[in-house]
């Protein structure tokens, strides 16, 4: 278990301890890989992992979830820890305080999104009278899109109709809140030993590795991914919080209806970059046009949202997570969106704490540092 200087293992695993120093100011070596069959191995080996993770979905999405939320939590391990409490306790505190603080905003939100949801049919005719300056232009589309249908249809007369019928709304509810329950039922108790455990496996995993500086990459690449991921979970989450307040302040002066709803909307759609404040944005115009008569004070909640975001998104939080967290946000859309597709809105919620992970890992391992750096984006000034 001592690390020998002439084993072939230190080149995959970064420089030794006997390797130069590189001279300060000096950009680090990031060699490409020459070997192609090693790189379609590892193709055919990253869709294989792809089509185990689209398939195996109901598996791996809690076990992701508890491991992303053990990150977020563990903060609150060590400050039980520091009072001396034991550890199936605090854990226990923990997941009951979290979970039942999510539980308890679901059932306060459930009458508010309810009513919301019962008068949408009622609104329906006042909303497309809201939205006639569209209607023409998406007429016309549809129109050209069908004489388009047309001519590539030629004269063709043997038309077939296909009826495909489906399980029922009530079988997809039902179907979907069982797989709901027992994603989360597995991810609490998954959390729960995983907050027990404390680094356990990051101790069995040192055991086994073969050298010393293997052992010492082990334990770099694990507190980094803990400190940042949970810095960068903490953070969001705190931001997240106060956009989610802002925009029930601001939805209660507009005079839209249940500002609570709204702020809770606000602060869940954060969680995912752009994509999801964009939703907010349109979500909040169409809850204007349904409450408010003239245009203006329609768009006012979606406007105030929309700058509430813009002063987060682009001066609060680079500020407080630029040091740490330097992606490149065309990749982060790119993750967001293949991650939507893999496993819907959870995916979604996954993708920045992968994309980051992914990007600590290849970081800290030479042969991969050239896609590290890809991922990186330019230093804020």
């Amino acid at each position: 278990m001592t690390d020998q200087p002439g084993s072939d293992d230190g080149e995959l695993n970064g420089p030794r301890p006997q390797d130069p120093v590189e001279p300060a100011g000096t950009r680090v070596e990031m060699p490409l890989p020459q070997n192609m069959q090693s790189v379609l191995l590892l193709a055919i080996f990253v869709l294989a992992m792809f089509y185990t993770l689209y398939f195996a979905s109901e598996i791996i999405l809690p076990i992701a979830f508890a491991f992303v939320l053990n990150l977020l939590l563990q903060p609150s391990m060590r400050i039980f820890a520091r009072l001396q409490v034991p550890k199936t306790i605090a854990a226990l505190l923990i997941i009951f305080v979290f979970f039942g603080g999510i539980v308890t905003l679901g059932f306060t939100l459930s009458g508010p999104a309810a009513e919301w949801v019962a008068k949408a049919p009622d609104s329906l005719p006042r909303l497309e009278r809201r939205l006639s300056m569209f209607k023409k232009p998406i007429e016309d589309m549809q129109k050209a899109s069908g004489e388009a249908e047309k001519i590539a249809a030629g004269n063709a007369t043997d038309v077939h109709s296909v009826t495909v019928t489906g399980p029922g709304l009530s079988g997809l509810l039902f179907s979907g809140t069982r797989a709901l329950g027992a994603g989360g039922l597995a991810t609490v108790v998954l959390l729960f030993f995983l907050l027990r455990s404390g680094d356990l496996f990051l101790r069995r995993l040192v055991e086994i590795l073969p050298t010393l500086t293997n052992k010492k990459q082990a334990v770099d690449i694990s507190q980094e991914i803990e400190s940042n991921i949970s810095r960068y979970l903490v953070t969001i989450s705190l931001m997240n919080a106060a956009v989610g307040f802002a925009t029930g302040i601001a939805a209660y002066f507009c005079g839209l209806s249940d500002p609570v709803l709204w702020g809770a909307v606000a602060f869940f759609l954060n969680y995912v970059p752009i994509l999801g404040p964009l939703c907010g944005v349109a979500i909040l115009f169409l809850a204007g046009l349904l409450t408010f008569d003239t245009i203006w004070q329609a768009i006012l909640p979606a406007g105030i949202y929309l700058g509430i975001h813009f002063v987060e998104g682009e001066a609060v939080t680079p500020i407080l997570l630029a040091r740490h967290f330097t992606l490149n946000p065309v990749l982060v859309i790119i993750a967001l969106l293949f991650w939507y597709w893999m496993w819907g809105v959870a995916g979604a919620f996954l993708a920045v704490p992968m994309l980051a992970t992914f990007k600590i890992i290849c970081d800290r391992i030479r042969p991969l540092m050239a896609l590290g750096h890809f991922l990186g984006a330019e230093p804020r000034s």
